[in-house]
């Protein structure tokens, strides 16, 4: 996954870093129909109220938002239709224990195009923060941000 560049990614989901304690992350496939791709590939999608669950020995997306694609008329998809992931079977297994034992959540993190053309999500295994661990990640990003300006001057004077 560290191949993948800025230019293919399409829709990022930025809070859930902030909001969730990212355990682990891996990449899922998308069942989608021809509209959903040409729609993603003008990179107009939105996952950031979404999430994923297992139903029916299965891993399904939902809440995720791909807008319809303006030239399909008739043909077009429902925007916020319940998309499969394709996952093997040991990783679904998996999540679904994570899920069922530990009470963690499944996270979209983001929606890209490989190497290959094919659209992947990155899935993340996850736990909600709660409010003090919020604000110690403000604390640290502001003084992440403080630092780099007082280094910044440094090496200017």
């Amino acid at each position: 996954m560290a191949k993948d560049s800025k230019a293919n990614v399409v829709a990022e989901n930025r809070k859930a870093r902030f909001h969730y304690e990212i355990i682990d992350t891996l990449e899922a496939g998308l069942v989608l129909t021809g509209t959903e791709v040409k729609s993603l590939r003008q990179g107009k999608a939105t996952i950031a109220e979404s999430y994923a669950t297992e139903e029916g020995g299965e891993i399904w997306l939902i809440n995720s938002f791909v807008p319809e694609y303006l030239q399909a008329n008739r043909f077009n998809h429902e925007p916020k239709r319940r998309r499969k992931l394709l996952v093997h079977k040991t990783q679904r297994n998996r999540l679904a224990g994570a899920v069922q034992r530990d009470g963690m959540t499944l996270v979209p993190l983001k929606i890209y195009f490989n190497d290959r053309g094919m659209a992947k999500l990155e899935l993340a295994v996850a736990r909600g923060k709660n409010a003090p661990d919020k604000r110690e990640a403000i604390k640290e990003r502001d003084w992440n941000r403080q630092k780099q300006r007082l280094m910044k001057d440094a090496s200017r004077a």
